[in-house]
């Protein structure tokens, strides 16, 4: 049983005083119902996900008391992506014929303070600093920027690509460019990584109707088809976020088996990509994480980034709504942002920030703590 996405519904993202999380969500959703056709009644069930603004599936309280199976989803920064695949996987089972995958979040400004505790760590990974993911951010790219010489100024193009994708698209957080000057400049947080390179907590809402691929014409003209949609967790070895050792021998992480995984379901490569959506929590993990999937080896991002291949109009266009750098995370829906945006993109109509010459294939990819990844290949 093929799946077909059929409706889509986005809440702006940045912060909305006047408005709950919860009600960040509704809006997202009924846009979603109203894309696709239909009404809040005739949907089965429901996936979703927030961690700083309630339980999802309150919006039922918003939407209508339907009494449908409404399923709470909670996996760090892949909640999104999980989400999705949990609802992917519900409509390919035969059992339902349309559903609903929703996030929301509306998070305090400042960086995410989590407990160590609440992930098996003891106390003292907080106390020497290793908590505050900034941190880990760092020290990860720094090793990376020395095994595989990837410079400064490549770091702050990839901020810069965001900034300019960021102005170009209306839900946005961040729309002003930011030059590479400035980006550069700007106060140190944890060394190399300044102030313009990291994403930052936000407020935001997202929606999408699934259906049965065959029931998909019903909706809309212009469905988008699910071909690949994987979550792998982190195998002994690997150097995640959270982890309180490293290994004496490195293995790949979980972006790396999930990435390979989806291609394998979809029956494509990174090369018949044309548009993909990647984790970029700070620039390094989009440098990073365009190697983990597969579009580069590693330090090829330095010759790509300088030339602007990642750009909207180069020949592999990451992140063409700005990402997590101009959009913020708002925990809930920042994996649906993804997918949302590539529906644009495939249907071409994404306006100012669209990638030209007609896309047929896009990706997304998540990555949450402590080591969760989760990707989507579209198509249309």
């Amino acid at each position: 049983m093929d799946v077909a996405i059929v409706g889509i519904g986005i809440h702006p993202f940045g912060r909305t005083p006047a408005r709950s999380g919860l009600q960040q969500g509704a809006y997202a959703a009924r846009l979603a119902l109203q894309d696709a056709g239909i009404e809040w009644r005739d949907i089965q069930f429901a996936f979703g996900g927030s961690a700083s603004a309630g339980s999802a599936d309150a919006l039922v309280n918003e939407l209508g008391l339907t009494g449908i199976p409404f399923i709470n989803v909670a996996n760090g920064c892949a909640t999104g992506g999980s989400s999705l695949i949990s609802a992917y996987n519900a409509i390919k089972s035969g059992e339902y014929d349309v559903g609903m995958v929703t996030g929301f979040d509306k998070h305090d400004r400042g960086a995410f303070n989590a407990d160590p505790e609440e992930l098996g760590i003891g106390q003292w990974y907080g106390e020497v600093g290793m908590m505050m993911t900034t941190q880990f951010f760092a020290m990860k790219i720094q090793k990376y920027m020395h095994d595989h010489a990837i410079s400064h100024d490549t770091l702050a193009k990839v901020s810069e690509k965001a900034f300019i994708n960021g102005s170009k698209n209306p839900n946005a957080w961040r729309t002003e460019p930011i030059s590479v000057d400035e980006i550069i400049n700007s106060t140190m947080v944890n060394d190399p990584l300044t102030k313009f390179m990291f994403c930052s907590p936000a407020e935001g809402g997202v929606a999408l109707i699934l259906c049965r691929a065959d029931h998909a014409k019903r909706y809309t003209d212009t469905p988008v088809y699910l071909k690949g949609a994987t979550m792998k967790s982190r195998r002994f070895g690997s150097f995640e976020v959270f982890s309180p050792s490293q290994a004496l021998q490195q293995v790949d992480g979980p972006t790396v088996d999930a990435s390979k995984a989806a291609f394998e379901m979809a029956g494509v490569g990174p090369k018949d990509m044309d548009v993909m959506q990647l984790q970029d929590t700070e620039v390094g993990a989009e440098i990073m994480h365009m190697s983990e999937n597969g579009f580069c080896e590693d330090g090829e991002q330095e010759a790509l980034i300088q030339q602007g291949a990642t750009h909207i109009g180069g020949s592999m266009p990451v992140n063409t709504d700005g990402g997590c750098l101009a959009n913020g995370e708002p925990i809930g829906a920042s994996g649906l942002r993804q997918v949302y945006e590539n529906v644009l993109q495939l249907r071409g109509q994404a306006g100012d920030h669209q990638v030209p010459h007609d896309p047929k294939l896009a990706y997304t990819h998540v990555y949450g703590a402590p080591g969760i990844s989760a990707i989507t290949i579209l198509q249309r």
